[in-house]
């Protein structure tokens, strides 16, 4: 006796990685709304009318590019004769050319400064 088999349809997999796809939007939705937003009502603290001081330990990058440390001027080499296997930190005037910025960097690391933090302000927006 011969069994006539009946051919069966294969299934589509396009179910699945729409499925996949649903869950990862939902997901993503959620987890961009778990931190709460500000209160509204909430006024934050102007910090516009402060002193802004660098650290004791950076070296600053003035505005007509040059260079001090501790309120002395100073170069890459005597900054880092002052801090032995230390990372370094700058902080550069805002309108201090970014191109002496570079430099200032650059001579650092190939002094053998094991890294190079740049001191900014940060803002909340």
């Amino acid at each position: 006796m011969i069994r006539s088999t009946i051919p069966r349809r294969k299934r589509d997999s396009t179910i699945a990685l729409i499925n996949v796809v649903f869950l990862m939007l939902i997901f993503f939705l959620i987890a961009g709304t778990v931190a709460p937003p500000l209160d509204p009502d909430l006024e934050l603290v102007d910090t516009a009318g402060l002193d802004g001081r660098e650290p004791p330990d950076a070296l600053v990058l003035h505005k007509d590019g040059t260079l001090s440390y501790r309120g002395q001027p100073s170069d890459p080499k005597a900054y880092l004769d002052t801090r032995a296997d230390e990372p370094a930190r700058i902080v550069p005037d805002r309108d201090a050319p970014a191109s002496r910025l570079v430099e200032v960097t650059g001579t650092l690391r190939r002094l053998g400064a094991p890294s190079v933090f740049l001191v900014t302000e940060q803002a909340i927006e």
